[in-house]
């Protein structure tokens, strides 16, 4: 079993640059890969950013230049770091990690981009 917990969200202005946070309760090394997800009001989870255990990392174009997904395996946290936040940011994060053949997620974390 893996559980996730997101943290990082809330109330952003637009152009801001908050950071997503998610903690793993094993060794991340140990996953096969990590992401983030987001879901809007009314729309389908969608793909933001991947990390494999190997480092590589994949984006969706919509946040490809703006969005970086990192690692510490110390603190075993997985990192989104979002800059240049527009209102269509707007959604509730996910974390989530293949472990196992399954895939884990976070509670969510809900970022709201408005002046």
């Amino acid at each position: 079993q893996v559980y996730l917990v997101d943290s990082g969200g809330g109330l952003v202005q637009p152009g801001g640059s908050p950071r997503l946070s998610c903690v793993v309760s094993r060794s991340i090394s140990s996953i096969d890969a990590m992401g983030w997800y987001r879901q809007a009001q009314g729309k389908q989870r969608e793909l933001v950013a991947t990390l494999s255990s190997g480092g590589s990392t994949h984006y969706a174009d919509s946040v490809k230049g703006r969005f970086t997904i990192s690692r510490d395996n110390r603190k075993n946290t997985v990192y989104l770091q979002m800059n240049s936040l527009k209102p269509e940011d707007t959604a509730v994060y996910y974390c989530n990690g293949a472990y196992g053949l399954r895939l884990y997620w976070g509670q969510g974390t809900q970022v709201t981009v408005s002046s």
